[in-house]
């Protein structure tokens, strides 16, 4: 069996732009990656470069030798040693397709090849229901509705603002990394209004996308102790794990980053200096399933545990679930479950309307246990490369 096309569609639903890679086999087979660059910017550029990556890498090849194919664009693209999202984005839809595509011509699940199951579902969390909020009071109701759809599990950003009028809901971040006292009280009213309308028993988690200072996190941090956060998620800039550790000795809150890593030597100082207690790789980001589960069972040696990060497509959650399956660490799972029809309806069975009480079943299907629905994905065809050609 060889890898004798790939497909790569730059999709464009409600503002987001998921990327995914189709490979097919010269036995008839086929397999879905996702790079993980659905928001923000840089999708285009991932798309490309999987393009780039299956002409030079992945046409001819034996697509079982998951590992060999990976090492090799590792080695030889010569960007990918100390490379950041693009590359190890675009790197990871190819690996996950491989394994999807292995899963198919066995017929078992991703898991199964992973070393199986350890649970039939998973308990997730909701994000991107607040998005469209301001006052605390508009937040709190949004934080209703979330808990009478079933989640105990919710996520959101107390230091971002909805960009007024904008018609798919974005946010803006924190400018120079600074904020007045004002907007910091403002920061706190939205937790407590939060937790005021959901009561204790829902888990509340707050990222901070790394928009503040050490000092300016810590400060706000002891203000958020007291409603008791399941965890305070990127307290500071990514790059700076150093201080990350500062943070996670002043706070008594747990800690939670990891999504702006890549692959497990970008994870290594991070487990060092014990500088989170939650770890949160994005498989379609750092560098595929098996370089996210080699990351899980370091930080399994660090006693951390995970939270596979997910704010991509359709295929991308896909991938999340059957990696959850066979991690022994895993905390719970990221959803964005309140997207717009058309962003799921990428694949056939997409898993986010399938959440129940909080939880959703790991599919059984082999491979990933999705394909994408033709008619849908057929217009956002970026590029088709076949062996030969």
């Amino acid at each position: 069996m060889k890898v004798t096309r790939a497909q790569v569609y730059l999709a464009s639903v409600d503002g987001r732009h998921p990327v995914i890679v189709r490979l097919w086999t010269d036995e008839g087979i086929c397999g879905l990656g996702e790079a993980a660059l659905a928001y923000g910017v840089g999708a285009s550029g991932a798309a490309a470069m999987i393009k780039d990556l299956a002409e030079r890498f992945v046409l001819g090849r034996n697509p079982f030798q998951v590992e060999a194919i990976w090492s090799d664009m590792y080695d030889h693209t010569f960007w990918a040693k100390g490379g950041g999202p693009i590359i190890f984005a675009a790197i990871s839809a190819i690996e996950t397709a491989l394994w999807d595509i292995k899963g198919r011509a066995l017929g078992v699940p991703v898991y199964e090849l992973l070393g199986g199951s350890y649970r039939d579902s998973v308990r997730v969390y909701a994000n991107g229901w607040s998005f469209r909020a301001v006052k605390p009071a508009d937040i709190a109701r949004a934080a209703e509705k979330v808990v009478r759809d079933g989640y105990d599990a919710i996520k959101f950003y107390p230091l971002a603002t909805p960009i007024e009028n904008h018609p798919n809901g974005i946010f803006a971040h924190v400018s120079r990394r600074e904020i007045d006292r004002s907007f910091e009280n403002l920061a706190v009213e939205r937790v407590r209004a939060v937790r005021d309308a959901v009561g204790p028993d829902v888990a509340i988690m707050v990222d901070m996308s790394g928009e503040l200072t050490t000092d300016a996190i810590i400060r706000l941090g002891k203000r958020l102790e007291e409603f008791d956060l399941f965890f305070l998620e990127e307290p500071v800039d990514a790059f700076d794990v150093d201080a990350m550790r500062i943070v996670a000795e002043k706070l008594d809150v747990p800690i939670a980053a990891g999504e702006r890593l890549y692959t497990r030597y970008g994870f290594r100082r991070l487990f060092e200096l014990r500088a989170a207690a939650i770890v949160q790789p994005d498989i379609g980001t750092a560098g595929g399933l098996m370089e996210t589960k080699k990351i899980a069972a370091m930080a399994e040696a660090y006693n951390m545990r995970v939270q596979p990060h997910l704010c991509a497509g359709p295929v991308a959650t896909a991938a999340a679930l059957q990696l959850d399956a066979c991690i022994p660490n895993l905390l719970i799972q990221e959803l964005y479950p309140y997207r717009v029809p058309e962003h799921f309806g990428l694949v056939d069975q997409p898993l986010e309307p399938q959440v129940r009480n909080g939880r959703v079943a790991i599919p059984n299907r082999p491979g990933l246990g999705v394909d994408l629905v033709e008619e849908r994905v057929a217009r956002f065809l970026h590029s088709d490369v076949t062996l030969g050609a």
